[in-house]
């Protein structure tokens, strides 16, 4: 096996955090009736930022070939923060918040570009997955010596605003509330 095939992608650096993985422009077709990006596609363009950041930790497209393994999203956490419209630029950007050899908890944001706002936030916990049993199993030493680089840098960041955030109703008179979250 080809150890040229495990090195990380598209870089070996560790660059600047966080760390930028995908560009792109609101399209027409994913605004709603109420003139901007529908709630949906917020995930979309989340989730198409997984695969440049799983590259870039070093458990991407080449190492999935050559371990058989895969990530699955185990829990996103899609935070609104203000309105994108149409044709409108966006970045978004990945934190490591922290790691182990089952799971990778990330911080995404989409930045719109024009007028330089974030957007929206998705907090994201990434499971490390056996390709021929689909059960959560332990990551490669290559991955896990990638992702130890990159807490290196990204661990003097501040917690980006909104990471580790519940949803719940704030208790006041007039709320009401599941007994189980009081």
């Amino acid at each position: 096996m080809s150890e040229d095939l495990l090195s990380p992608q598209p870089t070996d650096e560790v660059l600047p955090a966080p760390v930028e993985v995908l560009r792109g422009t609101v399209q027409e077709q994913w605004i709603d009736y109420n003139g901007h990006l529908n709630a949906g596609y917020y995930l979309v363009a989340f989730d198409d930022a997984i695969a440049p950041w799983m590259d870039f930790i070093g458990l991407g497209t080449a190492h999935r070939a050559v371990r058989d393994i895969t990530t699955f999203s185990a829990q996103n956490h899609i935070t609104y923060v203000q309105e994108i419209g149409p044709d409108e630029p966006y970045v978004i950007t990945v934190q490591l918040l922290g790691f182990d050899r089952k799971r990778v908890h990330a911080f995404q944001s989409m930045i719109q570009t024009r007028d330089d706002f974030v957007a929206a936030t998705c907090e994201v916990m990434s499971l490390n997955i056996d390709g021929p049993t689909r059960r959560v199993a332990p990551m490669d030493d290559e991955p896990f010596g990638r992702l130890s680089e990159i807490w290196a840098v990204h661990r003097e960041l501040e917690l980006p605003p909104g990471a580790g955030r519940s949803i719940a109703i704030p208790a006041t008179e007039e709320a009401s509330r599941h007994p189980s979250l009081i």
